[in-house]
Parts: C-alpha cells; structure tokens; sequence
C-alpha cells in the first residue's frame, strides 16, 4: 500500500455497536471476520483513507460491574436498555487482545486483509494513562501504577482504591485528568516508571503488527510536566530526563516506518505533541469556535502555519462530543462540515455522522436506538466526501482570504463570513462558509 496521503479521511467506529447494529440488520451474529463485502464497500465509497476501530481491546468485567451502577445515566439514550447491553467503558482496558466477543486477533487480521484489499488503513486504540482495575498489571506489576497507601486512601477515597488481597494489599490510583473527577473503572499507570514505558513500547509494538496507525487516549497526560503537576505529591519516582514519548514512539517506527500516530490532546498543547512525535493531533479548538460560530475567532484559528495545520485533525462530533445535527442543527452541520473538510489537515468523521444521528452514545454500552436516517443529508456528504477527494486538496496550495464589506453604509456583516481558496496547476476551488445564521453579505479579492 502507498504512503499516507497528506490529507487523510478517518472513520471512526464504534465496534462493539457496529457488529450489534449489523447482526441485527443480517439476522445472524457477526464478527470481524465476517463483515458482509457491501458494509465495507459503503466505507470505502465514502473515499475514507482509514477506518479507526474503536473498542476492539479486551473489555474488563470490573469496568462493566461498574458500570451497571450508572444504568440510570445511559437510559435517557436507550430507553429499553437491558443489562446485556452494558458492557463496560471502551477505555478501561483489561488486556490488548482483541475482545473475544468481537471475534479475535485472527479476526482482526482477517477484517485488516479485506480493508487493505479495498485501500483501507486501519486505526486501534492506545490508552496510555490507565488500564482497568482488573488488568493484570495491578497486581503483577504494581510498580507499575501509582501506589498510596492506608493515609491516602483515607485521605483521598475518591482518588485511590484497594486492589490485591489480605497476601498482597494494595492501594492504587484511578486514572485521572486533573481538572476532573477520577474515572473510577481504571488504575493510573505511572507515566515516569522506566519498566512501565518499557511495557508501553512493547505493547504498542504488538499493536503496531496488527494494523496501520493508533489513537491515543489523552495523550498530553503523559507529557513530564503535566504528569508531575498531576501526581508529583503521590510518587518518589524521578522524573526521567526524556519524555514519555520520545521513548516509546521511535521503536515502533522503526520497526514500522508508515505507522501513523494521532494524539487526543487538549490545552493548546497541540504543537508540542507534534514536537514529540505525532502525525496528527486534534483540533478541539476548531470545533469549539466552529460551533460557537464565532467566526472572526475561526479566521484567527485558521491563521497558523500551514504545516501545523495539515497535521490537525478536524472534525464536528466523534464519541466524546455530541452528535452534530444535535449540537449544531443539520442546515448548520452541513456548512461546518464542508470547512472542516475542505481545510487542511485530517479529517474524522463519525459513524452515523451522515445520517443526522442524534443519540450521543456512552462508551459502556453495545447497542444504539432506531433512529430514521436523514437520506437528505446523506447524500448531501457523499457529495462532500468526493468533492475533498480531489488530488487539489492533496497537493495544492491553500490561503486564507480577508473578507470586505460588500456595501459601503458600514455595515459589519462580512465579518460572519469565512473565505479561503485552494489552487494546484491552474485549478482553483473558493470556499465560502457563514457559520451564523445572521444575513452576512460580503466581498473579497481573490489573489495569491
């Protein structure tokens, strides 16, 4: 297969929901083996260059014995939920094998052959910051994780918990973000422990053998700083000279020199995640201003280096965000999504994106509502979707235009509007986008 191109399409999936979705669509239980030919074909069509398969690792039976505490939460979403549908958080991993109930490694392998048949790349998960509170790390390596001990537990019960027996007790922590509550289904690993990067490389390059590029979970948690900020008050452990990632990211490019890395990260920390490896990193702020419709602080976004943002990420909803014809409306979806597509950089989009779903899903449960497909919008990104396929967008050069009143009484309107233009060999394509709903008339002067 040919290198990344330098604007890449991802896909993201929702595994554990798709296979659900799709063996009740076939009326016959489905695994990543077997994933009818014309379900792929529709991916492909849709001119993605990688599908990310979110949720394939081993679920933990702690994560889901926990979630089914918080079945009240997810029933807004799933009315008719059951307790079969539950299923445990996607991030709280126990091991990174590929879930049993989703058919295997062997499985895996098989669904990779046919997507690469039909020039699909393939995207898994990597959750460096934590594993679940069943992971056999805990208490075969404690050392790998954030230890406490009877104090802090009593101190900071939200924080720690009990793991191991009365033979091997054990206080560790719960993963964390350190502007939110712990999450609770998970153990933090410790980010500065030299055997635990050493475990980190070596997993990664398991995962590496099995697919074509990695998201990786909260990525700027493991950045020395934050880390130290994070946990410093609760480890003895020194912090390393070199960062996390400038260890455990060089080994698998060498030894898989394409292996794309995208970084979930936040805190305009986008740059130095770049700086330490990453391929591509997420544009949260595009997506906040986008959805603000703000559009003189999109215009000012959109003012960095050209090189910093082809290696963005742009999108409108994935899991963590709400659905866009939710958050946005569809009329509204349709000219943010035409930006984020036509801009530089990657693009995700998310299943169920095309058809105007609304149901934000949580990551503990394997099953979504019926909900009617928007066969207007649909086709309206399967147009969009071939249109940002064009080789322009590829290789052509990309500029900013500074937008004009159109009248002379001054009025401010044209500030609503957003301009900018591509141009390769003679070819042009001029995008213009109003992301308010206010009546914005404007001029501008193309030129290079």
């Amino acid at each position: 297969m040919s290198k990344w191109p330098r604007k890449p399409s991802f896909y993201q999936i929702n595994t554990a929901v798709w296979l659900k979705s799709l063996s009740a669509h076939y009326q016959r239980p489905l695994t990543l083996a077997d994933v009818p030919d014309e379900v792929l074909d529709e991916i492909h069509d849709l001119h993605a260059d990688a599908v990310w398969l979110m949720g394939i690792w081993q679920r933990s039976e702690a994560a889901r014995k926990s979630a089914l505490n918080y079945t009240h939460e997810y029933r807004p979403v799933l009315p008719d939920l059951t307790g079969d549908d539950v299923i445990g958080s996607a991030y709280a991993i126990q091991d990174y094998t590929v879930d049993a109930s989703l058919g295997g490694r062997d499985a895996l392998a098989e669904l990779r052959r046919r997507l690469k048949k039909r020039g699909l790349r393939l995207i898994l998960d990597f959750v460096p910051n934590h594993v679940a509170t069943d992971n056999a790390w805990v208490t075969q390596q404690p050392h790998f994780m954030i230890q406490g001990d009877a104090q802090t537990l009593k101190k900071h019960p939200g924080i720690f918990f009990k793991a191991g027996d009365e033979h091997n007790p054990l206080i560790i922590a719960h993963g964390r973000d350190p502007y939110f509550p712990a999450w609770i289904d998970t153990a933090q690993l410790n980010a500065f422990s030299p055997e635990q990067r050493a475990a980190a490389r070596d997993t990664l390059l398991d995962i590496a053998s099995q697919c074509d590029g990695v998201r990786c979970d909260m990525a700027m948690l493991m950045v020395n700083r934050i880390f130290a900020q994070t946990w410093g008050a609760y480890i003895d452990t020194p912090e390393p000279q070199a960062e996390y990632w400038d260890e455990v990211i060089p080994p698998v490019r060498d030894a898989y020199p394409d292996f794309l890395f995208m970084a979930e990260v936040y805190w305009n920390m986008e740059h130095e995640l770049q700086q330490l490896g990453f391929d591509y990193t997420y544009d949260k702020t595009l997506y906040d201003r986008l959805l603000e419709g703000d559009t003189s602080r999109v215009r000012e976004h959109l003012q960095a280096a050209v090189g910093y943002q082809q290696r963005m990420v742009r999108f409108i909803e994935n899991h963590d965000e709400a659905r866009a014809a939710a958050s946005a409306g569809v009329e509204k979806s349709r000219a943010l999504a035409t930006v984020v597509c036509t801009l530089p950089g990657a693009v995700l989009i998310h299943d169920g994106q095309l058809v105007g779903r609304v149901a934000k899903l949580p990551v503990q449960i394997s099953r979504q509502p019926q909900e009617p497909p928007h066969r207007a919008l649909e086709n309206f990104y399967r147009r969009l979707l071939a249109e940002a396929d064009d080789t322009l967008y590829q290789d052509g050069h990309w500029q900013l235009f500074d937008v004009t009143p159109a009248y002379e009484d001054g009025i401010n309107t044209h500030n609503n509007l957003l301009a900018y233009g591509w141009e390769d060999g003679g070819e042009y394509r001029l995008g213009v986008a109003k992301i308010t709903p206010a009546w914005s008339p404007g001029a501008n002067r193309l030129g290079h």
